[in-house]
């Protein structure tokens, strides 16, 4: 390979995993502020107020949303462009790939497979979300975001997404760490295991959170079903605030 396509390579490397990681920060961030409304509907109102700029600006813009959320899905599209690079680009690379894994039964080949078909879900997945968000800033809230869950059957979206991004997720940063750190010595086996290790513990708290937070807003669209539509306000908002 020639010496300029080989740090052209290189950079792209570089920014693919930088990309992938500012993405996984993203997403545990983002799952964090979505639990709050394990703590309440008044938590939850008070995180999207937050990020629509109230305490700061003294009301609600929702425009910020949307701001931030075209700003993730030009991220997404920047590394699923780099990473699209490293996809079996026919079916008979699909073939010869799953040939090859049932003959290796290699641990870390089969992660990045799973990489390659959740990646592959994603496509179709985040933007089906983030239209939302781009497009409707202002239905995020304890009843808004609840009755797009409940009522308009968006907790199917939202299951798969919760799956299938922090499957992603878990093994990008697995992968990350063994592509920049890459263990070395007589203690490499038991590092390499104890990552793994992690990885599986981090999923699963992830997935467990995700999962008490999207049955707590099926609950509430639920029971708010009746009223679908009707935006929370909590007791102690001024009269007309949203």
């Amino acid at each position: 390979m020639p010496k300029t396509l080989s740090a052209l390579s290189a950079r792209m490397d570089l920014l693919q995993s930088l990309s992938g990681l500012l993405l996984v920060l993203f997403i545990w961030a983002h799952m964090f502020f979505e639990s709050s409304i394990l703590l309440g509907e008044d938590a939850m109102y008070a995180v999207s107020r937050m990020f629509e700029g109230e305490p700061l600006f003294g009301k609600p813009y929702p425009l910020l949303v949307s701001a931030a959320g075209i700003a993730v899905f030009l991220l997404v599209a920047v590394h699923a462009v780099l990473a699209l690079r490293k996809f079996p680009g026919s079916s008979r690379q699909y073939q010869l790939l799953n040939r090859h894994l049932g003959v290796i039964r290699h641990e870390d080949t089969t992660l990045w497979y799973v990489q390659v078909i959740t990646g592959f879900c994603l496509f179709f997945l985040i933007p089906a979300h983030l239209y939302t968000v781009i497009t409707q800033p202002e239905n995020i809230g304890p009843y808004a975001s609840a009755d797009r869950v409940w009522s308009e059957r968006f907790w199917i979206v939202y299951a798969l997404l919760l799956l299938t991004v922090h499957v992603h997720a878990a093994i990008g940063v697995y992968r990350l760490v063994m592509k920049w750190y890459a263990p070395t010595g007589v203690q490499a086996g038991r590092t390499r295991a104890r990552l793994k290790r992690g990885m599986w513990c981090i999923l699963a708290f992830f997935i467990l959170l995700g999962t008490a937070s999207l049955l707590t807003y099926m609950r509430i669209g639920y029971q708010h079903a009746d009223s679908a539509g009707e935006r929370y306000r909590p007791a102690s908002a001024p009269v007309g605030a949203r």
